[in-house]
């Protein structure tokens, strides 16, 4: 019984070891947001494709793991919203439906989410299981932008994969990685992530 009760009460994403459950929920979706705006103005335009290398995914996919998914899905709606309302944090620096990487943008929500569900269940405790929930959130940002590259350039999917993947597996692969060096020791800094 009293393992039960300790199994409960220990944290299942990075954002439970915060104290004040709503004032702290709504700091983390904020400062997430803000998180990812800040790691959208790391851009580096890339020749023959109108979406750039940007910071946002490291950013999208830490926020996913460290928040879980309800906290984190709201965050990335957050942002999307909020960018476009007019907040100048896209990479593009526009807001509205004409960005062909907007796509990916609203990719962010679901794989936020998705990653955080997956944290939530320990996908984040060891660098094996991070690197996978990694990449299961990359594949759903690709999965939602490149559809919407599609239609936004008017180009079939081979030609949106040139575009919209092929220039970043490297880079995406290069934060998945880095990602499972990181979060496993922010777990074991604590000292809350033992047992999973």
């Amino acid at each position: 019984m009293a393992t039960a009760h300790a199994a409960q009460r220990r944290p299942a994403v990075l954002g439970d070891l915060l104290p004040g459950a709503l004032v702290r929920d709504a700091a983390l979706v904020l400062g997430a947001a803000a998180f990812v705006g800040v790691f959208a103005q790391i851009a580096v335009p890339l020749p023959g494709t109108p979406v750039p290398v940007t910071g946002q995914t490291f950013a999208v996919l830490l926020s996913g793991a460290a928040l879980g998914f309800g906290r984190a899905g709201l965050a990335m709606l957050v942002y999307l919203l909020a960018g476009m309302a007019g907040v100048p944090w896209f990479t593009e620096g526009a807001s509205g439906t004409a960005m062909p990487s907007l796509g990916y943008i609203i990719g962010f929500v679901v794989a936020a989410a998705a990653v955080g569900a997956l944290a939530r269940r320990g996908g984040d405790r060891t660098p094996l299981r991070t690197a996978a929930t990694m990449l299961a959130g990359t594949l759903i940002i690709y999965a939602v932008g490149v559809p919407y590259l599609m239609a936004a350039l008017n180009v079939d999917l081979g030609r949106a994969i040139e575009l919209g993947v092929t220039p970043f597996l490297v880079g995406d692969a290069l934060k998945v990685l880095l990602a499972a060096g990181l979060l496993p020791v922010a777990w074991k800094l604590t000292g809350a992530g033992r047992g999973r």
